[in-house]
């Protein structure tokens, strides 16, 4: 069994200098490649330096809406260098985050959409992150022109009608361990009804740790129990779910197996 966690942060402060320890361990579990995805500079900089250090990982580099506000030409062309680097297979994660607001509204959803348009040059995915942004996010979406090479909603976590509007759009979406988290009865929902081939499964470690080990610090080998969640609700086997959510993860990233 193979299995693609398609957002993590190993780039991210909590896991420096242990990185072979928790790829070790993802693969003991069955998690064979891994995404790890930037928001700003440095930890762009960061994902694509550990995809050239691990055969198995691979870089998703761009603006995080919280660090919009830093996003001018200067980081724009910096940004555009590290997106032409081997092993960065998507721009994200982009889009809008109203929860922390961080940056100011406006700028998140003009430098949104401005990662949408370079997405769009470059021939790349977009990997999406909206919190308490649905509607802005979907309009922004809806409204662009430039979404041709595909893109993913990472830790969906919206119900049965925005799941329907996000995949008529052509996107796909990817569940955290938010699925395994006994009240998010929504979540639940929108996992047993999404078609097989526009599912991923992730991590976004280090956070969303799901069960069994909520109150612990997340990491990628737990995607397993993302994976299993998913399983269950959908009445099929972990196999079958692990298989298509690692084929539709290549595809929609464009790797190739070695």
């Amino acid at each position: 069994m193979k299995i693609f966690d398609a957002h993590t942060h190993l780039n991210d402060v909590p896991f420096r200098t242990h990185e072979q320890d928790y790829v070790d361990h993802a693969q003991e579990l069955g998690v064979v490649k891994i995404a790890n995805v930037g928001s700003n500079r440095e930890l762009n900089e960061r994902a694509i330096r550990l995809s050239e250090q691990f055969a198995n990982m691979y870089a998703i580099v761009g603006f995080h809406p919280d660090d919009s506000k830093l996003f001018d030409e200067t980081e724009q062309d910096i940004l555009v260098s590290q997106l032409q680097r081997e092993k960065v297979v998507a721009l994200g994660e982009i889009g809008l985050d109203y929860h922390w607001d961080d940056s100011p509204r406006p700028t998140q959803r003009a430098v949104f959409q401005a990662q949408i348009e370079l997405a769009h040059e470059l021939k790349l995915p977009v990997n999406i992150h909206t919190r308490d942004a649905m509607s802005d996010t979907y309009d922004i979406l809806k409204d662009s022109q430039a979404l041709e090479y595909g893109g993913v909603i990472h830790n969906f976590n919206g119900d049965k009608v925005w799941l329907e509007k996000f995949l008529n759009l052509g996107l796909q979406v990817s569940f955290s361990g938010v699925v395994t988290f006994k009240n998010a009865h929504e979540v639940h929902e929108s996992a047993r009804v999404v078609p097989l081939d526009r599912v991923l499964v992730e991590t976004d470690a280090p956070y969303l740790t799901p069960t069994p080990y909520r109150g612990k610090q997340n990491e990628p080998a737990y995607t397993r129990y993302v994976v299993e969640q998913i399983a269950t609700l959908k009445g099929l086997s972990v196999e079958e779910v692990a298989a298509a959510t690692y084929r539709n993860t290549m595809e929609l990233y464009g790797i190739k197996e070695n």
